[in-house]
């Protein structure tokens, strides 16, 4: 549950200066009435009975609930021009610009782990305004009653440059290498089931089967419906998790689950591109190195020395 609460301008101004975070305001263009109908709604929806909700990141969040409160003081919905930055553009791709302008490429690898499917919606200009820019720039191209809904726009703190900043040590980068290493030294190591390989290939698919336990908690023990039907659960299979502490045993069905996922990670590669979610690429050597690890994991002992 969130909740609205009410803060002075001057407050929240210096809220915003601490955090280097950037405001611009927008005069609304509405009627004496329609701005005491606001006011009023703002106030009305601030009391203790009513400022809480279910927050949705995309649906009902405090970006929406200020598009709605004015089409209610209105009584009209708002005419918008298109915002949207090109046809088919969806919610992830939204997400994916504010996050590529921030050079905050972990966190996207986050996001796109633990977002699912109903991320790749395609969103209409009403949908899009979830987002504070789009929002802005709906106002900007709006038209209410006929009238263009923003008067006059100002920068009151510059800061929307502050946080462009890119690192060279990204996700992509980071596993290419560790995929690199890891595939020459399972070609070149005279022991593929030495001690290095043991403590790796137990470390990795534990990762592997707890976060696909976490995805499944998101998916079916949390309200966020933007974690439902998830097909990352196609690579970080739960099952890794007790085949993990296996791996230290001869049995004989260990090299079969091995086998079987390295023919399976084959086929997921494959169909990857025809799956209803977009994929983060940095996944793609993370899959690699899945591949490479369940080859020389199944192969029979007498050859792997």
């Amino acid at each position: 549950m969130y909740f609205v609460s009410i803060d002075s301008l001057p407050g929240f101004m210096f809220e915003y200066e601490y955090y280097k975070r950037g405001v611009t305001e927008q005069a609304i263009n509405i009627s004496c009435d329609e701005k005491q109908k606001l006011v009023a709604a703002l106030y009305e929806n601030a009391k203790e009975e009513n400022k809480y909700y279910l927050y949705d990141f995309n649906y009902d969040n405090c970006t929406t609930r200020l598009r709605d409160i004015l089409e209610k003081a209105a009584g009209k919905k708002l005419e918008t021009k298109n915002i949207l930055p090109k046809p088919g553009t969806t919610f992830r791709h939204l997400i994916h610009t504010y996050l590529d302008r921030g050079g905050q490429q972990w966190s996207k690898l986050g996001i796109d782990i633990l977002l699912g499917n109903p991320m790749d919606k395609k969103v209409t200009n009403r949908e899009a305004m979830f987002l504070p820019d789009y929002l802005l720039m709906a106002f900007d191209s709006s038209t209410l009653n006929n009238k263009q809904i923003v008067s006059e726009k100002k920068i009151l703190l510059n800061y929307f440059d502050f946080y462009k900043t890119k690192s060279i040590i990204t996700p992509l980068l980071v596993f290419i290498v560790l995929f690199l290493v890891i595939l020459l030294m399972s070609i070149y190591s005279n022991n593929n089931r030495n001690l290095f390989f043991k403590i790796f290939d137990f470390l990795i698919f534990t990762l592997l089967g707890l976060l696909g336990i976490l995805i499944l908690f998101m998916w079916f023990g949390t309200d966020h419906a933007m974690c439902k039907n998830n097909f990352n659960l196609l690579w970080a299979l739960p099952i890794h998790l007790p085949v993990a502490f296996m791996l230290f045993s001869k049995k004989k069905w260990v090299k079969n689950y091995f086998r079987f996922i390295f023919f399976y990670t084959i086929a997921l590669l494959l169909a990857k591109f025809f799956l209803p979610q977009q994929f983060n690429t940095a996944l793609l050597p993370v899959l690699g190195i899945i591949l490479v690890r369940s080859f020389f994991i199944s192969k029979p002992i007498d050859m792997s020395y």
